[in-house]
């Protein structure tokens, strides 16, 4: 006997957003599945932040529906949605420049913490400390736990980012150009990183690097003035005239 299918963990139906007489998002539908690695790519202006923003709690959506894990979120705030397990980084870094590698992860898992005993010193924490030390692991940034996020490299500092954001524990990461302001080298190494941290997690990522969104993505969304132009796997998206036309330059 087959099993039923899952529903997927994020579905978006007729979901738009404007801003006076500007509709940035227009009646967007997308639903994402567990597991899956789903690229947003679209041109400059298409509305892919404003939908990150709306899944987030940023914005609040004009109409239509955002379900997580079945769960309707359309209208809840930012604090809320992230409790139930959405987070995401944002295309400019928004790293403590001042703290060490390992404070800044540390302050994210103690985020996720329910229980404190005011009467017992932070540090003491071992549960948030093994937690922390084993993000490190995760990102390969256990050498540089001490560093000063201000002396990391730009490459460096956008794994930290994820590592910050994964160790809130989400069921759901949204990664809003995480190659921005790196090389073609640069951003290749970082791909490579990514796929070793992120294997088998739900990711909606946002991304102009097309060689970043063909080595990584299982599915690829394309957005053209707000609306859903087309959709499928990197393969049907490169054989598909009309993203060629609006977005590839073809």
């Amino acid at each position: 006997m087959e099993r039923a299918p899952q529903p997927p963990i994020l579905a978006l139906s007729k979901v738009s957003k404007s801003f006076g007489g500007l509709m940035a998002v227009n009646y967007a539908s997308l639903s994402v599945n567990k597991g899956e690695l789903r690229a947003l790519i679209g041109p400059n202006g298409a509305g892919k932040t404003t939908l990150l923003n709306l899944i987030t709690g940023i914005h609040t959506a004009s109409s239509g529906t955002i379900r997580f894990k079945g769960e309707d979120i359309t209208r809840l705030p930012p604090d809320r949605i992230s409790r139930r397990g959405i987070s995401r980084t944002l295309q400019v870094t928004s790293l403590f420049s001042g703290l060490t590698v390992y404070e800044n992860v540390w302050a994210a898992v103690q985020s996720r913490k329910r229980f404190f005993n005011p009467f017992v010193r932070a540090e003491a924490w071992k549960d948030v400390a093994g937690k922390t030390e084993a993000m490190l692991e995760l990102t390969g940034l256990s050498d540089k736990a001490r560093t000063v996020c201000s002396e990391l490299s730009y490459g460096d500092q956008r794994i930290l980012e994820m590592g910050i954001a994964l160790s809130t524990e989400p069921d759901l990461l949204l990664l809003d150009e995480p190659t921005a302001g790196l090389s073609t080298r640069e951003s290749m190494g970082l791909v490579k990183r990514m796929r070793a941290m992120l294997g088998g997690r739900t990711i909606l990522l946002v991304e102009h690097d097309m060689g970043v969104v063909m080595e990584l993505s299982d599915r690829i969304t394309v957005l053209h003035y707000g609306e859903v132009l087309a959709e499928g796997t990197p393969a049907e998206i490169m054989a598909n005239a009309e993203v060629h036309k609006v977005y590839l330059g073809s």
